[in-house]
Formats: C-alpha cells, structure tokens, sequence
C-alpha cells in the first residue's frame, strides 16, 4: 500500500541524541519545517504523542514539548477527541517564503536595506564570531578558572535566590543593584582611590558594553578619538561603528604620549587609555605622563575613557592612583570588570561616571538593556561584602605571579635568542617581540598544535607601524601546560 504525504514527511525525519540542541527542539524544527514545505498539509492530522514517540525512539515527553511549541506558535490545533490537526490558518505568505530553501536563494535586491550605520557594524564586528570556545595555552585575559571558588559561589546564588525581596525582583534601577553598586564604590575608593558614590556607578554586562556606553553618549560621528597605539580592537571597533574618527597614539615604555596625540589631533573629543597595564604592551603610564594625559582633556573640554586592565594584578612594587582620583575638572569616566578578576562567564562590569553624565548614562544604558540580572548582581555583592572577593584577588595575585615567573624562565631557556620580552610587572600575561619570522605566520601554526597565540601587529591600527611580536596569557594554564607550550612554540619558530 503506498504511502501517504505525511507519512513520507514523518518517516524522514532524524533525530540526533548526541547534538548539543534538545531532541524537544530537533523534533519541533523538522516539523514546521514539514509544515511550512507543504509536505504536510493544513488540516492534516498528525499522529499520536505516544505513536510518534515510539516511532522516533523518544520519550512522550519529547513528543509533547514539541507540539507544545508548535501550538503555541499557531502552526498546529487540538481538537478535542479527534487529536492534533496542521492549522488550517497559516498565512500562505508565510508558507511561500518561510523556508530554508528560498531563504538562502533569495535575491539581495529584494531584500530590505539596511542601514549605514549596520554596514559599518556589518565590516568591524566579524572578529566576535572568531572567538575560541576551547581554552588553550596561551590565550590572553583568561583568569584561573579551575581555582574560582565555584562551591561558594553555588552557594552563594541559592541563599541570593531564596531570601531576595519580592520588590528587588520586578523592574528595578537601570544602573544597577544599588547594594552592588555601594559594594563597588567603596572597594574602588579604597583600593584604586577612585573618588566616587554608589550614584556613579552604573552596572554593565562587561567591558564591552561600557564601552559601547561611553562612545554613545559622549562621541558625534564624525568626531575623533585618541586610541593606543598598539590597543584593544574591542574600543576601535566600537568607534568605527558609529562613524567616529581613530586617532592612533603612540605607546612607549613611559605610556600614551599625549605629545603624539596634540600633533595628530588636539581637538579629538575622547581618549581611550588603559594606564595601570596597558594592552597589550605591559607597560605602566608614568605619573607625569597622566597628568599631562589630564592637563589636554581640561583644555580641550574632551573626556578620558580610564579602563582600569588589571590594576588588581601589580607583582612588585605600589600602584599608581587611578587616573579618575587624579583628575580635578570631572573628565574621567572609569571603568572595570569582574571578567578578568573572578570569570568571564560571570558577564558583569561598571562605569563610575562624573554626576554630570548620570542622567545621560542611564538614559543610554535603559534603551540598549533594562537592566541585568539581579539575582547575579545580589549574588556578587554578597561575594564582595563578606571579603570572599579581596581574599580571591589576594590567593590569585601569589598563583599569578608563580605562573609568571614559569612563563618568562620557559622562554628564557627555550626561546631566549628568539624573542625578547617587553619589561611588565603587571596582568595576565606577557608581551615578546620576534627577531625573526611574522607573527601572523606563526599564529596560524600555533593554532593547529592548538595553541592561542596573538600576533602582537594585529594590535596596530597602522599596519606601517606594526611591531612583529606575540602575546602569551599564563593565568589559566598550570606549569605544565605552561612548560609543554613553550616547547611547542620553540619547535614551531625553529623550524
């Protein structure tokens, strides 16, 4: 007896237990694509929940979710005693165009267009889905994940999640968990002598987001921006996207040479500076080179973006005070994040900005998000206040500094002749310049071993003014991961 339509379209259909996507989801997505490909029909009755499950080797349970979503969606209808029904509704539109076959050859023309600002984000943004998901030596800005206090912190989030206030869980403060936000403040003023109020502090979710703030509010397209020079691509790419102008300023062994950047652009609207340990060079910016940085943005009327990178981690001698506790004519915005400290997953960082931007900040802040997850943000207050967080940054600054010391003295001994260090005694991991060979070359090879190496000239904005060189992250990775890398990269630039 020949089969009918829908009995091909189900007998087609191929379920993956091992996928990363729930068998719900699979079943769900085969059959609106059924659905929408007319292999089955509206009106047509779909069979049984335990029937199907049988014939597919699932759990009802599976079955059931599926069509629950479906239902839910309007692509099927129960009627009740007869069974489940292909909804006689669909729009044909819907039907015409809703697949993956026309999707993908559909003509750009007919396509909408879209914006200019979108194709500039379009251009600068691609370097977001490069990202590694695996974690290899030596990848840069990755803390110790194996030591976080993982326990605790499940802990921590039950009691936050049992004993939170009915109130604190609708719609709250844009700029954040107030307690958070006290919490910041008071830890910055002591430990960084940023001079500030929990009013100043606004939550973001991470460096990046804060950025995106600050270029908002405070940048016109059209207007300049000084940014290191070499620097952090997440800042260009950000004021690229927006239509802003790059200024690249030159980074040596004292920091940004404000001089540099009066003679490119004296009237550019913001710097971008990362002045405890500037990425990815290492070095510390001298007191008198800050405030010289301070003296042009008060007579320029511009603003300084101060983006403390791994102030927490200084293994010799005393820091220098933030920029922001530096600064007397309120033209610092500072910024931080917990990334770098506790764990990048964790998606939580802030500004402190001058009371003059608060209303600005928060305006911003509610259009592009809410607000973020207060259960989170309880939870790291909780882990702040009890000291949880200073006895961390305490245990990981001694680990980060033995981690170091592997690091430089595998490459003294394996790689000496090859490269040669950029002076640091701060962050995570460490800067070297090749005598030899391009970096560019090198890192493609090192990611076949796989090793996560970053080729220092990608860094530069002029590729004229590129240094041929490499960045190495050691916090997350043990002496003998540490030790066996070296070795490889040893072999990959010998031969």
């Amino acid at each position: 007896m020949p089969k009918t339509k829908r009995e091909f379209a189900l007998a087609g259909l191929k379920l993956d237990a091992s996928a990363k996507k729930s068998l719900y989801l699979q079943l769900y997505e085969a059959l609106r694509q059924a659905i929408l490909e007319k292999q089955l029909r509206p009106g047509e009755q779909l069979p049984p929940t335990r029937e199907l499950a049988t014939d597919l080797s699932v759990s009802r349970t599976t079955v059931l979710l599926a069509f629950d979503h479906l239902l839910s969606e309007g692509y099927i209808e129960g009627k009740s005693g007869a069974g489940t029904f292909v909804s006689e509704t669909i729009p044909e539109d819907l039907l015409e165009v809703c697949t993956d076959s026309v999707a993908k050859t559909a003509p750009f023309s007919v396509l909408p267009k879209i914006s200019g600002r979108g194709e500039r984000i379009k251009r600068v943004s691609v370097f977001t889905r490069k990202m590694r998901v695996n974690l290899q030596p030596f990848r840069p800005g990755i803390p110790a994940l194996r030591e976080f206090p993982q326990q605790l912190w499940t802990k921590l989030l039950a009691r936050e999640s049992r004993t939170i206030s009915m109130e604190t869980l609708g719609y709250g403060d844009p700029c954040g968990f107030r307690p958070l936000r006290e919490a910041i403040a008071d830890y910055l003023r002591i430990s960084r002598a940023v001079r500030c109020d929990a009013d100043q502090v606004i939550i973001t979710n991470g460096s990046q987001q804060a950025i995106d703030l600050v270029n908002r509010v405070l940048l016109d397209e059209g207007e300049a921006a000084w940014t290191e020079e070499p620097g952090y691509s997440g800042f260009k790419e950000s004021v690229a996207s927006l239509g802003g102008r790059l200024i690249p300023v030159k980074v040596d062994e004292k920091g940004l040479c404000t001089t540099t950047g009066n003679a490119a652009d004296p009237a550019a609207r913001l710097a971008y500076v990362t002045p405890s340990h500037q990425y990815p060079l290492g070095v510390t910016m001298t007191l008198s080179r800050r405030i010289q940085l301070l003296d042009w943005a008060a007579k320029s009327r511009a603003w300084i973006l101060e983006d403390d990178y791994d102030s927490e981690y200084r293994y010799t001698g005393h820091p220098i005070s933030s920029l922001q506790g530096l600064d007397r004519n309120g033209c610092v915005i500072y910024m931080g994040t917990f990334s770098k400290v506790l764990f990048p997953g964790l998606g939580l960082g802030y500004l402190v900005v001058p009371h003059s931007l608060v209303d600005a900040f928060v305006s911003a802040r509610s259009l592009s998000e809410r607000q973020g997850s207060v259960i989170t943000q309880a939870t790291l207050a909780a882990f702040i206040e009890e000291g949880h967080f200073a006895r961390h940054i305490r245990q990981m600054r001694m680990l980060y500094h033995e981690r170091r010391e592997m690091l430089l003295a595998a490459l003294d001994r394996d790689l000496g002749g090859a490269l040669s260090i950029f002076p640091t005694e701060t962050g995570l991991q460490v800067t070297a310049k090749l005598h030899r060979g391009s970096d560019l070359d090198l890192t493609e090879k090192a990611a076949k071993i796989p090793l996560d190496v970053r080729a220092l000239s990608t860094y530069y904005h002029d590729e004229k003014q590129s240094v041929n060189g490499i960045v190495l992250g050691f916090a997350a990775f043990d002496e003998t991961e540490i030790a066996n890398g070296v070795q490889s990269l040893a072999k990959l630039i010998s031969g």
